[in-house]
C-alpha cells in the first residue's frame, strides 16, 4: 500500500465522539464475527487482533469486553501519543474474565501484508476506509484474504446527513463536503462500496450494516464540533460558498446551542469473513 497521509486526530475530538461511535456500532455483526472467531480458537491459542489506525483505542474498549477467551491486541497508529493512550485504556479482561494483552506498532498501512497478519484472528478499524484510496483498500482486502483473517471495518461515512429542521443550504454543503472527502483520490463516501467489492473479489464473504450517528439534544457539544468541521471542509472545497456558509453555520450552531437541532450522520460497518467460514452472503 502507498503511505497515504491519514489525518491525525486530537484526543479531545476522539473522546467527544466515542459515546456516539459506541452507540452507532453495528452490534448485529457481532454474532457472525464471534462465530467465525470461535472456529479459529479451537487450538486454544486465543485471539490476535490488529487494530489499524487505532486512535485512542475506542474499538478495543468496545469490542474486547464483548469477546470471550484470551486476546492479544496489536494497536497500529502513526501518532505515538495516541498509541500510548490507546494501550493504557485497553480493557485487560475479556467477557469471560480471560486476559487481554496489548502491543503497539507505530506506522501507517504501507507495511501491512499477509506476512504481517500471519497468525492474526481479526483485523479491525474505525473511521478508516473513507480516508484510503482504491489501491490501499484493495491491498488491505488482499492481505486479509491471503492471511485467512476476518476484517471488521466500522463507521465509514456514507455521504448522507439528515438535519432537522432542514435548511435550504443543507444539500449544497453536503455535496461540497463529499467532494472534499474524495480529494486526492481518496474514496470518502464511496469507500464501503469499493471495499465490499474488493473483499468479495478476493474471495471473502461481505456483510454491511448501517451504523449512523443519531445526535440529539444530549449530544449538542459533539454536534457543534462536527458542524464546524463539516462546514469548514465544505468551504475548503468550495470557497465560493463564502458568506452564505458563514451565516449557515451561525444559524446551525445557534440551533444546536438551543438544543433544537437533530442530526443523523450516516455510516456503515463492514464485516468480511474468509470462506468457507462466512458461508454465503
Amino acid at each position: 500500500m502507498t503511505a497515504t497521509e491519514v489525518p491525525r486526530y486530537a484526543p479531545e475530538w476522539l473522546e467527544l465522539r466515542e459515546p456516539a461511535d459506541a452507540a452507532a456500532r453495528a452490534s448485529e455483526l457481532l454474532a457472525p464475527l464471534i462465530s467465525a472467531l470461535r472456529s479459529g480458537q479451537e487450538d486454544g491459542t486465543g485471539l490476535m487482533i490488529h487494530d489499524l489506525g487505532c486512535g485512542s483505542g475506542s474499538m478495543g474498549r468496545w469490542l474486547a469486553p464483548r469477546l470471550t477467551g484470551a486476546q492479544h491486541w496489536i494497536l497500529h497508529d502513526r501518532d505515538p501519543e495516541l498509541l500510548v493512550l490507546a494501550a493504557d485504556r485497553t480493557p485487560r479482561t475479556a467477557d469471560d474474565g480471560s486476559p487481554v494483552t496489548v502491543a503497539t506498532v507505530r506506522g501507517d498501512l504501507a507495511g501491512l501484508t499477509a506476512t504481517t497478519l500471519a497468525g492474526a484472528s481479526l483485523v479491525t478499524a474505525s473511521a478508516l476506509l473513507d480516508v484510503l484510496n482504491r489501491e490501499e483498500i484493495d491491498s488491505l482486502a488482499a492481505a486479509c484474504a491471503e492471511a485467512g483473517c476476518p476484517a471488521l471495518l466500522a463507521l465509514s461515512v456514507m455521504g448522507r446527513v439528515e438535519l432537522t429542521p432542514a435548511d435550504p443550504l443543507d444539500a449544497e454543503i453536503q455535496e461540497a463536503f463529499n467532494a472534499h472527502q474524495r480529494r486526492g483520490g481518496l474514496l470518502g463516501p464511496d469507500a464501503v462500496t469499493q471495499a465490499s467489492e474488493a473483499f468479495a473479489r478476493h474471495g471473502m464473504t461481505v456483510r454491511v450494516h448501517a451504523s449512523p450517528w443519531r445526535l440529539g439534544a444530549e449530544e449538542s457539544e459533539l454536534t457543534g464540533e462536527w458542524l464546524q468541521g463539516w462546514v469548514g471542509a465544505a468551504c475548503e472545497e468550495r470557497p465560493d460558498l463564502g458568506p452564505r456558509a458563514v451565516e449557515y453555520l451561525r444559524r446551525r450552531l445557534a440551533a444546536c446551542a438551543a438544543r433544537e437541532l437533530e442530526v443523523v450522520v450516516h455510516h456503515s460497518d463492514l464485516l468480511a469473513l474468509p470462506r468457507p467460514t462466512g458461508g454465503t452472503s
